[in-house]
């Protein structure tokens, strides 16, 4: 499975963005799919995962209520979407993918398989 992140840019304080994961050479409809996220000098940090079929969503404390992520099984395509951005939003993104869909393995970031990161920004 190779996983490309995309959707990053740079937004104000307050804007929004839709980060997109999407997944190719095999299907992902099994995989339960997380999101993370890295500043520089700080350890990589978990910020949503989404259930195999969608069914159930995890998030950390830190976004829960700002950030949605969902997922179409059809398009093989992960999605986060991120209103009210701050600026300690600013970071790395990445995905990742697991057969395991065990919700303490997808908030510790035990993934089979980690994408490509895409840049977000949240400055004034």
């Amino acid at each position: 499975v190779q996983l490309q992140a995309s959707g990053g840019g740079s937004v104000q304080p307050g804007g929004s963005l839709r980060l997109s994961c999407e997944a190719t050479g095999r299907a992902v409809s099994g995989y339960a799919m997380g999101w993370f996220r890295q500043v520089p000098g700080k350890e990589r940090e978990f910020v949503a995962a989404i259930s195999w079929n969608g069914g159930s969503s995890y998030y950390s404390d830190s976004v829960k209520g700002r950030f949605t992520i969902s997922r179409d099984n059809a398009k093989n395509t992960v999605f986060l979407q991120m209103d009210s951005l701050k600026s300690e939003d600013m970071a790395v993104y990445n995905c990742a993918a697991t057969r395991d869909g065990t919700p303490a393995r997808l908030r510790a970031g035990v993934y089979d398989f980690w994408g490509q990161g895409t840049q977000v920004t949240v400055s004034s």
